[in-house]
């Protein structure tokens, strides 16, 4: 006689099951979804690939530069490379819309390049990465990270001390 009760009391209730994908779908708060990256953040120190367990990451050498690869057809979504990303250049978002047809699973990569500059001062060939903030005080401005981005590392380490900054 109990389940004539549930039945009667699901009936009155309704569905309890999400409309997904004819309608919204709520999703909770600190989701682990889709991996964006932001180029102009990234350093190229590649801590993400090496946490990075299913190796959805991956960095290579290329003419242009350094190329960044992330295969979200790969990534479980545990969340390592942004935890450990220095500089906030890998977040995840929300976004768990991502099914899709067998013949489009190829296109769901994030690829970018960070190309290759001379720096201003020695003429190096050197990656035109963002430099890392952390531990700089004071902060850099717009105009100074651009001018870092422009510089080898070893010109870099220099303007630093010129700056009086220890990091």
């Amino acid at each position: 006689m109990n389940y004539i009760k549930t039945l009667i009391r699901n009936l009155i209730r309704g569905p309890s099951t999400v409309s997904y994908p004819f309608g919204p779908a709520w999703t909770p708060k600190r989701f682990r979804g889709r991996v964006q990256f932001k180029l102009s953040s990234c350093t190229g120190c590649r801590a993400c690939e090496q946490v990075c367990a299913p190796a959805a990451i991956r960095f290579d050498k290329t003419p242009e530069g350094l190329r960044f690869m992330l295969w979200h057809n790969t990534c479980v979504f545990c969340g390592l490379c942004e935890y450990y990303c220095p500089t906030d250049a890998i977040h995840q978002t929300d976004d768990w819309h991502m099914a899709h047809a067998t013949e489009h699973q190829y296109e769901m990569v994030i690829r970018e390049v960070i190309p290759y500059v001379s720096c201003t001062k020695c003429g190096a060939k050197a990656l035109a990465s963002a430099p890392n903030p952390v531990g700089v005080v004071p902060p850099f401005t717009a105009e100074e990270i651009e001018q870092q981005r422009n510089l080898c590392p070893g010109c870099r380490k220099t303007a630093l001390e010129e700056r009086g900054v220890t990091a």
